[in-house]
């Protein structure tokens, strides 16, 4: 700590967190070297693959960050939503005058480069969406501020779906957790994540499995406030078992009819001790939520385009996809991170990796170079540097005085979360395929340069956290 001439104090960037973010950059630029690699004979630097456009990104990234540095952070505040505004007319403007790649119009080219403006709007997104909370009447309370404040990443999210570009459009959702630690009720995550696990289960089982099920955890919440409350519980396990039974025995409508009775009979005891409120509760979110388990159903097979559903059906029925066809990206890339071990083949020792054996495997699946040439314990090590440098932003976001340095920080945060465990998710395999690549690791130039803008705002934040 030091006093700057005003006799303030001046604070240094956080070291740590650079430390972190240099770190994953300088392994990003060398696992995109090892699957360029292919021999001394085949490998040179040029414009016209990954890594010569990656190195110049890297240096473009470092004199990014020295300049971020040096910006007063009032600039940051004081021009949020023009930045904001101009991330949005940059996302209409790549739907009109954009170059289409892989069926998304999300790129704009120029001199053998690409930019993504959705990289550019998430970072303007976590400026906007911070410089409305940390205003002086702004309270998540306010059903207006609310709904300013779902607005202002709800277009960007719109926009970059129509591009269409589900992936990136994905990660916006990523400011709820932002509000969550602002004080948003808890009300809407558990619905969110109650209709999320139901359009799950739907596409698994079928609709009146679905149903039945629902009934079941309807019944189990009804008796909670029930005298003798453990027999009744344990009534209800039978019936689960005795349920799933005759799912086996294909007895689906005759369980849904006698699972109808016995929730409406609970529904009765629980208008006579006057618990009205609870059973209508109980009652609406059994219909609604078995009415988009149907729904559902009909969405997939009606709504979704072909190479959607072929995206769900590797994630989650992958019994009925086609090896060679949807399905190569996801084996190969497997194959590739199993292949590495504990200990990994070795640096440009990849036998897939030079035979480039997984499709875009130097940008959404970069993960797999990792895992073939690192093994376990480097896909471990890299595992951990963005676990620390989350935790360690974290840490930041809290010891901030001014809300608006601790509300930018976990949009940021949000972000990263969003990124990191989706790639890897989709990566191995757990979660679908949307296309997401992997901050500071996959080649990108407009990847690297969003996220660099992120950190570098957020280290100039809090060098300023003593302010009040």
């Amino acid at each position: 700590m030091a006093l700057s001439r005003n006799g303030t104090q001046r604070k240094s960037i956080d070291w740590i967190t650079f430390s972190l973010y240099l770190s994953l950059v300088l392994i990003g630029w060398l696992m995109i070297f090892a699957v360029e690699y292919k021999g001394e004979e085949d490998f040179t630097f040029s414009l016209d693959n990954a890594i010569g456009k990656q190195t110049i990104f890297l240096g473009l990234a470092f004199a990014l960050m020295l300049l971020l540095l040096n910006i007063d952070w009032k600039f940051w505040r004081n021009f949020a939503y023009p930045i904001y505004g101009l991330s949005m007319a940059l996302l209409v403007a790549v739907l009109i005058f954009g170059n289409e790649v892989n069926g998304a119009k999300s790129w704009f080219n120029f001199m053998g480069f690409s930019l993504q403006p959705a990289e550019i709007a998430k970072f303007a997104t976590c400026l906007a969406v911070a410089g409305y909370l940390s205003g002086p009447t702004s309270k998540l309370r306010s059903t207006k501020d609310i709904l300013v404040v779902i607005s202002l990443f709800i277009a960007p999210l719109l926009l970059t779906l129509i591009q269409p570009d589900p992936g990136s459009a994905l990660v916006f959702l990523s400011f709820f957790i932002l509000l969550y630690r602002e004080g948003l009720s808890p009300l809407p995550y558990i619905l969110g994540l109650s209709a999320s696990a139901i359009f799950i289960l739907a596409l698994l089982f079928d609709p009146l499995t679905v149903s039945i099920l629902l009934m079941i955890i309807g019944m189990a919440a009804l008796v909670q406030n029930f005298e003798f409350r453990g027999y009744w519980n344990l009534s209800l396990v039978v019936l689960l078992v005795a349920s799933l039974i005759c799912i086996g025995q294909d007895l689906k409508v005759q369980i849904l009819i006698i699972n109808s009775i016995l929730l409406l009979f609970f529904l009765f005891l629980q208008f006579i001790k006057g618990r009205i409120q609870v059973a209508v509760m109980v009652l609406g979110a059994v219909v609604v939520f078995s009415a988009m388990s149907f729904g559902t159903d009909y969405v997939f097979d009606n709504v979704l385009e072909p190479h959607h559903q072929d995206r769900i059906n590797v994630w989650l029925h992958p019994e009925k996809c086609d090896p060679q066809g949807p399905l190569y990206n996801v084996l190969l890339s497997k194959m590739a991170i199993g292949s590495g071990g504990l200990s990994g083949k070795g640096f440009l020792q990849g036998t897939l990796t030079k035979l480039n054996y997984v499709p875009e495997q130097s940008t959404d699946f970069i993960f797999c170079t990792v895992g073939e040439e690192q093994g376990f314990i480097g896909s471990f090590a890299i595992i951990s540097l963005f676990i620390l440098l989350m935790i360690r932003l974290v840490i930041l976001a809290e010891r901030q005085r001014l809300n608006l340095f601790r509300q930018y920080i976990y949009g940021v945060v949000g972000i990263l979360f969003f990124h990191f465990t989706i790639n890897i998710g989709m990566t191995m395999g757990l979660l679908p395929i949307i296309g997401i690549p992997l901050p500071f690791i996959s080649a990108g130039g407009s990847s690297l340069l969003g996220f660099t803008l992120m950190i570098g705002v957020l280290l100039k934040f809090d060098s300023q956290r003593y302010l009040n």
